[in-house]
């Protein structure tokens, strides 16, 4: 299972009680931040997000709204005590930022932090549970989408019919694996006589600041939630082709181009006070859409 707190929804502004970018993906046993714009740390104390167990941050881009609360957070964190290593994925120029802010206050952390910059679209996480890719989209400058994807869950192992067929436990991984059992009679047991399939493996596409692209909805293509930004209601269209941003409807439309099963709409502009608009434009062209509310979490 995969849940997705937001922490941030806003753009380049914070307004109306509204944060810039930053989200908690997690696992059953890791956190994730993808991105992490002004007040991060603070929102992540508000709604009890662990720091202990964060272990990789994702920054799409360097506008400052998805990532001026970075080197605030590494520094608390350090100040905190933590000792385990952490992975930072990033446009590469972000590392010479961050060495700058250290050595200027000449702070050291006191943990290991790895800095892996995001260079060509691909695989750059492939851990016991999860894969994870980075994408291009197109914004201003440089701006990386992520997808996220658990592994093939293993088959279940049905222990009762197992031991019908006096099939010893140090046999079950291979079992998970799908490997049929053959026993001292070389008689062969069938997989599937004593296990079942297990869920369909979860997957979450984050698309950050990007124009209307179609080609997007194929790097999405049937994930289970994605988050696309809305900055804009649908009579805005121009200013979001100017500003490389996209509307409501565009944000529905790479949505149901990609077959996905649920939308999430987020980085609306401080020009809005309410949002009460966004989502019934939205549902016009992709139903199952919902808002990215600050606080919300999200189960995938």
């Amino acid at each position: 299972m995969l849940a997705l707190t937001i922490l941030g929804n806003n753009s380049a502004i914070p307004a109306f009680d509204r944060n810039p970018t930053a989200q908690i993906l997690q696992t059953q046993e890791e956190i994730y931040l993808i991105d992490c714009g002004e007040g991060t740390q603070m929102q992540m104390t508000r709604y009890k997000i662990r720091r202990s167990k964060l272990t990789r941050i994702f920054i799409s881009h360097l506008h400052g709204d998805h990532y001026y609360g970075l080197i605030g957070l590494l520094t608390s964190m350090g100040l905190l005590g933590r000792t385990q290593e952490l992975h930072l994925h990033a446009p590469e120029a972000l590392e010479q930022i961050l060495k700058l802010q250290l050595n200027v206050a000449d702070t050291k952390l006191p943990y290991t932090l790895h800095f892996h910059p995001l260079k060509t679209e691909g695989i750059i996480v492939d851990d016991k549970k999860l894969i994870v890719e980075c994408f291009k989209v197109q914004h201003r400058i440089e701006c990386w989408g992520f997808l996220f994807r658990e592994k093939k869950n293993p088959r279940k192992v049905n222990a009762e019919r197992a031991a019908m067929y006096e099939i010893p436990a140090a046999f079950y991984d291979k079992l998970q694996q799908g490997h049929d059992y053959v026993n001292k009679k070389g008689t062969i047991v069938p997989n599937e006589e004593v296990t079942t399939a297990a869920s369909k493996p979860k997957s979450y596409a984050f698309c950050a600041d990007t124009i209307y692209d179609e080609s997007l909805a194929e790097k999405v293509k049937e994930v289970d939630l994605l988050y696309h930004e809305a900055t804009y209601l649908k009579d805005l269209h121009e200013r979001a082709a100017m500003r490389f941003h996209s509307t409501t409807h565009q944000a529905a439309s790479i949505a149901k181009l990609g077959n996905v099963k649920k939308l999430l709409l987020g980085h609306f502009s401080s020009k809005y006070e309410t949002l009460e608009e966004f989502l019934p434009e939205a549902c016009e062209i992709f139903e199952n859409t919902e808002l990215a509310l600050e606080g919300a979490c999200y189960k995938i």
